[in-house]
């Protein structure tokens, strides 16, 4: 086990086109670390870089006290998860987790030994004389983890594993690899673009956006203090609602805003919604006409458009659906406002 720490590492392909934009965080030991942002973001870039299979253009990386920006990739003491599991077809489950081992010229019976306690603690034990092919996508990926884990490496880096897999097996397999991760307290960096991922594996989460870091912290320190209004809307489903607003503006009660407005965010469970006349005392109570309703459960989506024209949805219980085309109140106290500068890249 070790920290992983990254300083000021940049990537700088052919013609200029800068993927990685001088990019500076520290995994502590034993933490997960998710990296999360849209397609493009230099996310998977920085954990090739990571791993070694991408050079780095600049700046440094160590996996514990060794700068590795030189080093082989098989010399770095990681293991990396890839999203297609990249399994030999031909060899049996035992055979692809052994592999990396015997390579190694490990001894026999100590290989024996890694790849069964492996395959019990991922509940694969009974799959080790099959083939690929006869495996689920969930029981591959679980080799794929197992092949991993029987290196025993200083980290774990996950290069969104669980795309492949269907919604329901990508929710028991992310609570598997919390677990897993948990009872090996090994350094994991986890790539992934789905926030959804992210927000429930990470111990740390940094959101990327255009090649740079725009937020590092915990999962929900970032929902409730998003740093910009690219955060605010990629951390959390559905997105924050975004309104430019000047303290003149009608239904606006919060003042202390700069002089020349700001961006107020409120995020859909934190919309109340009300009968039309409704105020709020130091809060917002913006008039709206509601276009739409969707009912998911106990809860349901409210989209509307506000009479000033912005659209916004609100999250309210379930039982409380007004009709299309009806007129309400969104309301939202003070307290759960979100205050950006006009440019959305800082929060006031």
């Amino acid at each position: 086990m070790a920290e992983v720490t990254l300083s000021n590492v940049r990537k700088v392909y052919a013609g200029g086109v800068e993927a990685v934009k001088g990019v500076t965080f520290a995994v502590p030991d034993g933490h997960l670390c998710v990296m999360v942002g849209p397609s493009g973001c230099g996310k998977s870039t920085l954990l090739r870089m990571i791993a070694g299979v991408e050079t780095v253009s600049s700046g440094e990386i160590r996996i514990g006290a060794r700068v590795v920006n030189e080093i082989e990739p098989s010399d770095r003491d990681i293991a990396m998860v890839f999203q297609n599991y990249a399994l030999y077809p031909h060899m049996r489950v035992y055979d692809n987790m052994a592999y990396g081992l015997r390579n190694r010229k490990t001894p026999k019976v100590e290989i024996d030994k890694r790849v069964r306690e492996a395959a019990r603690i991922l509940e694969i034990d009974g799959l080790l004389d099959r083939k690929p092919r006869q495996l689920s996508g969930g029981q591959r990926q679980r080799v794929a983890m197992g092949r991993a884990i029987v290196r025993r490496p200083a980290a774990f880096l996950f290069d969104e594993p669980l795309s492949n897999l269907d919604a329901k097996l990508r929710v028991t397999t992310r609570v598997e690899i919390k677990k897993l991760q948990r009872s090996l307290g090994t350094t994991s960096i986890y790539v992934t673009h789905d926030q959804l991922e992210a927000m429930t594996l990470a111990d740390m989460l940094v959101v990327m956006n255009a090649g740079k870091v725009e937020q590092i912290g915990a999962p929900l320190e970032i929902y409730e203090r998003p740093a910009t209004t690219f955060v605010a809307t990629f951390i959390g489903a559905p997105a924050m609602n975004l309104l430019p607003m000047t303290a003149a503006d009608q239904g606006f009660a919060a003042g202390d805003l700069p002089a020349g407005g700001a961006i107020v965010g409120v995020r859909p469970e934190d919309f109340a919604l009300a009968m039309p006349g409704t105020t709020s005392a130091g809060g917002i109570a913006l008039p709206m006409t509601v276009d739409a309703v969707e009912r998911v459960g106990p809860e349901s989506f409210v989209y509307g458009t506000l009479d000033r024209g912005d659209a916004v949805i609100l999250r309210v219980p379930g039982q409380q659906v007004p009709s299309i085309g009806a007129r309400a109140v969104a309301v939202a106290a003070r307290e759960k406002l979100h205050r950006f500068s006009p440019d959305g890249r800082q929060r006031l």
